[in-house]
């Protein structure tokens, strides 16, 4: 015969286990809340055309942007410390920085075709993942994509990208004419940094990374003692041809010891 308080205590935990499955399920909800998977057509069921931001936000204001998907939500616990958790998009992870109640927001310009996203916990568990199909196909294709991101939410990292006509995308000249340029408003504050061509030049490439300095509540400023680590990890990714059967990627991992450091990263031809 089984006792009475143990039969009570059984069906307690099951009633507490019970209750706790909603709020997971919202949890998990919250935690990517856009893009929605299943079909899409922008302009129509993702409202591309709306003036968006960044948030975190950044220190200078560059201003709204359209025409790229918004990556929002809110996870349980905000991303201030390592280990971040992780926004992998197309299979490109990067650190996902929020503010203090864990909300973030990330502009993305998503290709036709088929496309996913994924958050990832501090513990690196998948929360929630998404895969939806874009169904305008004129849409402009990334055929490069440069992605920087780095494992400290307090440095000023900037992405610097040489095209073979000798131009040169970074945080303060980020358009180009050619048609290559970093999404304007992922130029400051914790990343990650992207630069696209829809139609790259033939001719040589260089990508460089430089430890610009750090910032606060005060702005910017040089004071290496403000680190959460003696190294700071920067992985940039190299993405040939994204989301067509001819996809290549190439990644590496560049250490950034002190502020003020430039490094050659890769120098390629297209």
């Amino acid at each position: 015969m089984i006792p009475r308080t143990a039969c009570a205590s059984t069906t307690l935990l099951a009633l507490l286990a019970l209750l706790a499955l909603p709020a997971a399920a919202i949890a998990q909800e919250h935690a990517l809340a856009t893009p929605a998977g299943g079909w899409n057509r922008a302009g129509l069921t993702d409202k591309s055309q709306e003036l968006t931001r960044n948030y975190p936000y950044s220190l200078i204001d560059r201003g709204s942007q359209k025409n790229r998907r918004m990556i929002a939500g809110r996870l349980t616990q905000a991303g201030e410390k390592r280990p971040f958790p992780k926004l992998v998009v197309n299979g490109n992870p990067t650190p996902l920085y929020t503010d203090s109640d864990g909300r973030y927001a990330r502009a993305y310009s998503f290709g036709s075709g088929s496309n996913s996203v994924e958050i990832r916990g501090q513990d690196g568990r998948g929360i929630k993942r998404v895969q939806f199909y874009e169904a305008d196909r004129s849409r402009p294709q990334p055929v490069l994509r440069v992605i920087a991101a780095w494992d400290d939410n307090q440095a000023e990292v900037d992405l610097h990208v040489v095209t073979p006509d000798g131009q040169h995308a970074f945080w303060a000249h980020p358009a180009l004419s050619n048609g290559g340029g970093l999404d304007a408003d992922t130029v400051d504050g914790p990343g990650p940094e992207n630069f696209v061509m829809t139609a790259p030049q033939r001719g040589a490439y260089q990508v460089w990374i430089n430890y610009w300095g750090n910032f606060g509540g005060s702005g910017y400023h040089f004071d290496e003692s403000t680190r959460q680590q003696p190294i700071i990890t920067t992985r940039i990714t190299l993405v040939f041809h994204e989301n067509t059967a001819r996809e290549r990627r190439e990644e590496f991992v560049v250490p950034l010891r002190s502020i003020g450091e430039l490094t050659l990263v890769k120098s390629f031809k297209f």
